[in-house]
Formats: structure tokens, C-alpha cells, sequence
């Protein structure tokens, strides 16, 4: 029985100390069916002297469709000034996945000091946005977030938010981390579940913020077969994106490291879902 998902995407995270161009090859020649861009690769490159179309082409000339956008985090709990730029940014990201064909807009939860009544509203909005450009949101909860450091304050929000087009990104180090390990999101519908990503856990206390300390699937404590298969009876058929950051991986070469990834996932996904 072959797994019930869209495919494998290389979340560029993973490889972040790698130039855009090398990690879309490394994603390449690793194995993976996607690639999941955040916002700062469009800074970095810029920062090269690249200009945004010429980014976008980088990306074209892969081949390799876009699994998510990310865009700069923070706007859930911003307010002011501060907010409308990082809304005016989140614009900027959805024109980019608008021009790469991708069709989910990714966020974190990031700083800020707004009320939760006003990060719901900010979560309306910004579902307002993406939806002016045919576009979904998903967001992911932090476990070490100070505020929403969990998967039922994270659906709190989303509940008051009643946005359609805004859903959840579950992350299984998150998950793990935040005591909710193989099948503890069983109550959570599956038309919630907008997109997911992986990486395994080490059997240690995470080593800080932000965690980089991800491994590969079954190098750690994740229950895969039991997580695999509750996202399959959900009729989650998205991407699974593989963000797994991690000094080890990042002293090594790109394509090795994605190559690592790739085979690790799908022998995972191979025993889940074997007979």
C-alpha cells in the first residue's frame, strides 16, 4: 500500500545555510517533489543583489512546485505601525506564490505584545488577504511559544477567527514537544489540518531557542507509523514538508542532507503503511 500524501517537499530550513540556488538543486538531487520557500529566502537573495523576478525565475528553472510560502512572522500579535508593514510583506508573499502556482501561505506565530482579541482579528485579516489572491493560510503552533504554545489555544484563536481559508500546520516536532506524540491530535478534524511538517525528535530536552536540533524520521522518539496513519484516516492528502534545521545537517552537503531526509520519510511512510 503506497502513503495517501501529495508528495515530499524539502523545507529550505533544513539546508539554510545554502545559497536558494544550491538548496533547489540539493532538493533535486535528494529525491524530494517540492520545495517549501520561507520569506527569507527573498531577503537573502536581494541581499545578493538579486531582485525578486529573478528569484522567482531561480525557482521556475528547478522545476519544483512550491508546497507552501512562507511569510515574515510576527503580524498575528503586532499592532500599529508594526503591523501594517508586516501585512504590506504578507501582500508581497502572496504575490510571489501567485506567480510560482503555489496556493498555501505559511506562518508561524512569532513576537508581539497584542491581545489575543486583537490577534484574532489580525488572523481575519490576514485570511482576507490571502483570500483576495485564491490563496490558503496555515498556521503552526510553537510549543516554547510564550503564548500559543499549544495545538488547543491555536484552534481557540482560529475558532473565533472563522476564517475558511485558515487552517492548521501541524509539525510533528511540535507536536512532540508539546506532549501531543503520535495519535494526540485525534479529536482535531481533518478539515482543520491545512499542511504538515516533520522532522523526528531527539530522546534529550531541546538544546534552546529557536530548536535545532531535528532529525530524520525514526533517528528519534516520534511515533510515525501511529502519526502517518491518524493524518491518512483524516484525509489529510496534502504535502508533507520535511524541516528538520540542524548544525549537523547544515555542516554537511546540501544534497546529502536532503538525500538523508527524503529516504529517511519514505522509509518511514513505507513501514505506516505496509499491508
Amino acid at each position: 500500500m503506497t502513503h495517501p500524501f501529495r508528495g515530499l517537499a524539502l523545507h529550505t530550513w533544513t539546508v539554510d545555510t545554502t545559497p536558494l540556488e544550491e538548496a533547489l538543486s540539493a532538493a533535486l538531487a535528494g529525491g524530494f517533489d517540492a520545495v517549501e520557500l520561507r520569506r527569507v529566502d527573498f531577503e537573502r537573495c536581494a541581499a545578493r543583489g538579486l531582485p525578486n523576478e529573478a528569484v522567482l525565475d531561480l525557482v521556475r528553472a528547478s522545476g519544483l512546485p512550491v508546497s507552501a510560502m512562507g511569510v515574515e512572522y510576527g503580524w498575528i500579535f503586532s499592532t500599529g505601525a508594526e503591523r501594517e508593514r508586516l501585512f504590506g510583506v504578507f501582500r508581497e508573499s502572496c504575490a510571489n506564490a501567485v506567480a510560482l502556482g503555489c496556493g498555501m501561505m505559511m506562518s508561524a506565530i512569532g513576537p508581539g505584545s497584542a491581545t489575543t482579541d486583537e490577534a484574532v482579528d489580525n488572523i481575519r485579516r490576514a485570511g482576507e488577504i490571502a483570500d483576495g489572491s485564491g490563496l490558503k493560510l496555515t498556521i503552526e503552533y510553537q510549543f516554547q511559544h510564550p503564548v500559543v504554545r499549544s495545538l488547543d489555544i491555536l484552534r481557540e484563536l482560529l475558532g473565533r477567527a472563522r476564517s475558511a481559508n485558515v487552517g492548521l500546520l501541524l509539525d510533528a516536532y511540535h507536536l512532540q514537544r508539546g506532549g501531543r506524540p503520535g495519535r494526540g491530535f485525534e479529536e482535531v478534524p481533518g478539515a482543520e489540518i491545512f499542511y504538515v511538517q516533520l522532522s523526528d525528535v531527539p530522546d534529550a530536552p531541546p538544546p534552546g531557542l529557536p530548536p535545532v536540533d531535528r532529525l530524520p524520521p525514526r533517528e528519534g522518539v516520534v511515533r510515525w507509523t501511529e502519526l502517518f496513519r491518524l493524518l491518512a484516516e483524516k484525509d489529510y492528502r496534502g504535502w508533507l514538508s520535511y524541516e528538520a534545521p540542524n548544525p549537523v545537517h547544515w555542516q554537511q552537503p546540501a544534497a546529502e542532507t536532503a538525500r538523508q531526509g527524503a529516504e529517511a520519510t519514505r522509509r518511514a511512510l513505507s513501514v505506516a503503511f505496509s499491508g
